[in-house]
């Protein structure tokens, strides 16, 4: 069973959330957002849509990005960035630790989880 997965939302715009602190963190260490996107198995486009997303939520662009070219491109993430994906990753924390014991005795009531022929489960509902 996992910890809670914490959204925040800005009007109905998730601002940031599980996958997009992990874009963060994929374009942090790639320093490239198709490099991150690959990584993460997803198309540019989505990740693309993703950081415009999370850009326009936040008071100052949590991303920036370079034009490709000769030199190449690259995106890296900004002071603001840092300090959001840092912010959310505690509340990651605070939340799971705070949970923990309901979480375990919540599980305790579950059956197994039934797992598909690539050994996940048939189907995901993140609602």
């Amino acid at each position: 069973m996992e910890g809670p997965r914490l959204r925040v939302l800005l009007g109905q715009a998730i601002a940031i959330g599980p996958g997009k602190a992990d874009l963060l963190e994929a374009i942090d260490r790639e320093g490239s957002i198709s490099r991150a996107a690959k990584t993460m198995g997803m198309s540019y486009r989505r990740a693309w849509l993703l950081v415009e997303t999370m850009n326009a939520c936040f008071t100052a662009p949590l991303v920036e990005a370079a034009r490709g070219g000769s030199g190449g491109g690259g995106a890296g993430l900004t002071a603001l960035g840092r300090e959001v994906l840092e912010r959310y990753r505690a509340l990651e924390d605070k939340a799971a630790a705070a949970v923990a014991e309901d979480l375990a005795e919540f599980a305790a009531l579950m059956a197994p989880a039934p797992h598909g022929r690539d050994g996940r489960p048939p189907d995901r509902d993140d609602t």
